[in-house]
């Protein structure tokens, strides 16, 4: 068996244990790269339905083209998607294109707390989510199953060991789960796969008529292409095994404060 087919199956395995141990789960689906890639699975793993909803937080401030890709594959591929949006700081224009809140603060009132309220509105106690180890040092102290309390914080010193493919899917009740099938993955690997199944991606990862493209997209005040020739996935896969730039590094949110996203990720953040 090749490497991508072992991390496919490590995965695979990940989401029917999450989809045979929790109750009312979903699956985040940030339109990205990694989390359409975890879609993919999803629909291997269940022979081509996706037994839960996905979850999408719409800050209003997504790349227009995000929503258009993000309606035609729900569209084309029978998903069931629900939509959550922080309705009443976006009536109050408390935002940071607004010039009313940062950067971090807006990450935390249209993504966060709108991600809580779509939760509980739909009794959601299990997430399943497109986070990699080696994207960001924060999300490298995660495990594939990570409790939350009841307010979705997470105590990062309190996480339990999982050696030898053994995981902790008991947890009291209350808990909230978040479960991690990408964990193992690096961006590389990312991309070889998609390449290998041949999968519809976002064009805004492909180098435009200027010479950029998009690493890691999201809302269009705070994300920033990088510069790159790379209009191919695999003139990507070439690109990235020889540079030295950080994933994010086009995320302006992240370098607002140098732990601005683990307080992020602590309070419930993805």
């Amino acid at each position: 068996m090749d490497y991508l087919s072992k991390l496919e199956n490590q995965s695979i395995y990940i989401m029917r244990e999450a989809f045979n141990k929790f109750e009312n789960l979903a699956m985040l689906w940030s339109i990205g790269k990694d989390s359409t890639v975890l879609l993919w699975l999803a629909r291997k793993a269940f022979f081509g339905h996706v037994p839960f909803p996905l979850v999408h937080v719409d800050t209003t401030y997504k790349i227009p083209s995000m929503i258009e890709y993000r309606d035609r594959l729900v569209r084309d591929w029978k998903l069931e998607l629900v939509v959550g949006k922080n309705e009443g700081v976006l009536k109050s224009g408390t935002t940071y294109p607004n010039g009313k809140a940062t950067r971090v603060e807006c990450c935390g009132t249209l993504k966060k707390d709108a991600l809580k309220a779509v939760l509980d509105e739909h009794h959601f106690t299990g997430v399943i989510v497109g986070v990699r180890r080696d994207e960001e040092p924060t999300r490298a102290k995660e495990r594939y199953f990570s409790p939350r309390d009841k307010n979705m914080e997470w105590n990062v010193e309190d996480q339990p060991p999982e050696l030898w493919d053994q995981f902790k899917t008991d947890f009291d009740k209350g808990t909230h789960i978040r479960i991690h099938p990408l964990l193992h993955w690096t961006e590389l690997n990312i991309w070889e796969y998609i390449e290998r199944e041949n999968m519809p991606i976002i064009p805004l990862y492909f180098a435009n008529g200027n010479g950029e493209r998009y690493r890691s997209i999201g809302c269009y005040p705070c994300t920033f292409p990088v510069k790159s020739s790379a209009k191919s996935v695999r003139e990507i896969i070439e690109e990235l095994r020889v540079t030295k730039t950080s994933e994010r590094a086009g995320r302006a949110q992240d370098k607002e404060s140098e732990d601005a996203f683990e307080k992020l990720r602590r309070d419930g953040y993805m």
